[in-house]
């Protein structure tokens, strides 16, 4: 499915790749580190929607406080830094469609994640998250899954795990299903963020 959705999206991703390319210095596609099924970690690849080479201090911390309870922006569920300089305005529109996310259609031909399951984290993220959490790493992080359509830029952190938790602890293939068929909407929606 994943090879079939590659050529299909094609054209987008080329499309993509060029604006990336033609509006910011830098490459297109960017890699970073995740960590996947039993905790190993793994290459991430998405299309690139920052400025080259900028901090990501800012967004970490945020991410801290939000873990320990202590920002208040956590409590009304907002995952992502509001209006965050970093982000180029051909990211912002990659960023509110997902289209920077297809990349991944790689990573889940290489087998590091599948088209469905848990949010693909970063190493620090997983040292703050709670041993309630431990059972997301049971299966290979998802291009798409629970936390994604159900509105992960209006969850709080904690809520999102719960629900990669409630994913992993239900297997089913209608879930599965559900989710391939609503992700479509939710991106053209702009809601995946």
């Amino acid at each position: 499915m994943a090879s079939v959705l590659l050529l299909v999206l094609a054209p987008v991703m080329v499309l993509a790749f060029v604006a990336v390319r033609a509006t910011s210095p830098g490459g297109a596609v960017f890699r970073q580190v995740r960590v996947g099924a039993l905790q190993r970690p793994f290459v991430l690849l998405k299309f690139r929607t920052m400025v080259r080479d900028c901090s990501h201090e800012a967004h970490e911390a945020f991410v801290r406080q939000m873990m320990s309870g202590d920002d208040p922006r956590s409590r009304d569920g907002l995952y992502k830094l509001d209006n965050d300089p970093r982000v180029t305005r051909v990211g912002r529109i990659l960023r509110r469609t997902s289209i920077d996310e297809l990349p991944q259609l790689v990573n889940v031909l290489r087998g590091d994640m599948s088209l469905v399951g848990p949010r693909p984290a970063l190493p620090w993220e997983v040292e703050l998250f709670p041993a309630s959490a431990s059972s997301r790493f049971l299966v290979r992080p998802g291009l798409t899954g629970l936390w994604q359509i159900s509105g992960r830029n209006r969850l709080t952190m904690l809520d999102g795990l719960r629900l990669d938790v409630e994913y992993v602890t239900r297997p089913a293939l209608w879930t599965d299903l559900r989710i391939l068929l609503v992700t479509p909407l939710t991106m053209l929606r702009g809601g995946a963020r």
